[in-house]
């Protein structure tokens, strides 16, 4: 893997977060991710684009249409990349910022991510909510 190859892993990311309706984003799910992608977050470890895929969905269900946007330009080095994201509601409203680490595979593929929340939405109890050592959704 090389620099180039990044860029585009990462440009597919952030267009699998905004893409509408499921079934486009399941379509564009198996190009950007392996197939046993994994994607550790506060709420819980998923397993497959699926997952992925029904975690936004429900996600634009409880608090409307979004957008997964940068910050700023993501780092990376070797199979790696660090990307500081915001997720804006469609008032405008910042909803919250956090930070992914993202596992890119030798085809390209996102294998791994693991997100972590730099700004919670206001009322999230980050205890409460993510799932023990060892579980998954």
């Amino acid at each position: 893997m090389t620099a180039t190859d990044l860029p585009p892993a990462l440009a597919r990311y952030v267009q699998f977060w905004n893409t509408e309706p499921p079934e486009v984003q399941t379509r564009l799910g198996t190009e950007v991710f392996t197939a046993d992608v994994e994607y550790h977050a506060v709420p819980g470890v998923l397993t497959g684009a699926p997952a992925l895929v029904d975690f936004r969905t429900q996600f634009v269900g409880h608090v409307g249409p979004a957008t997964f946007r940068p910050r700023h330009e993501a780092d990376h080095h070797h199979d790696r990349i660090r990307l500081a994201w915001e997720i804006v509601l469609e008032d405008g409203t910042s909803f919250a910022e956090g930070t992914d680490t993202i596992v890119v595979a030798p085809d390209g593929k996102i294998r791994s991510v693991t997100s972590f929340l730099d700004r919670a939405p206001e009322g999230f109890d980050a205890d409460g909510h993510h799932a023990g050592a060892g579980e998954r959704r």
